[in-house]
């Protein structure tokens, strides 16, 4: 399944940490605190255990949504949706 990773932390340290997490599960950096990829539903599971284990529950904030490859070929995008430095062709061929 599509999965993207959304994220407000507040430490550094559990953000860099998070941040890692995703890009070794795979999921591609499109904006600095969002991650788009395809994951199993038990990588998904996997790595949301993880992202648990790092984060303060009272302040940060994680989401983490499917789609399907349907769903996001009709996604629009405005302006710069994706910061250009860090979009690679494995994103691009997610959209076409």
């Amino acid at each position: 399944m599509i999965i993207w990773v959304l994220y407000d932390i507040e430490k550094d340290r559990s953000r860099t940490k998070v941040a890692k997490l995703c890009e070794q599960a795979g999921l591609y950096r499109v904006q600095y605190s969002c991650f788009l990829g395809t994951l199993t539903a038990n990588e998904k599971d996997m790595l949301k255990l993880k992202i648990e284990e790092l984060i303060d529950e009272e302040k940060d904030k994680v989401y983490i949504f499917p789609m399907s490859k349907d769903e996001l070929r009709s996604t629009d995008l405005l302006g710069q949706a994706f910061d250009k430095d860090l979009i690679t062709d494995q994103v691009r061929a997610l959209f076409f």
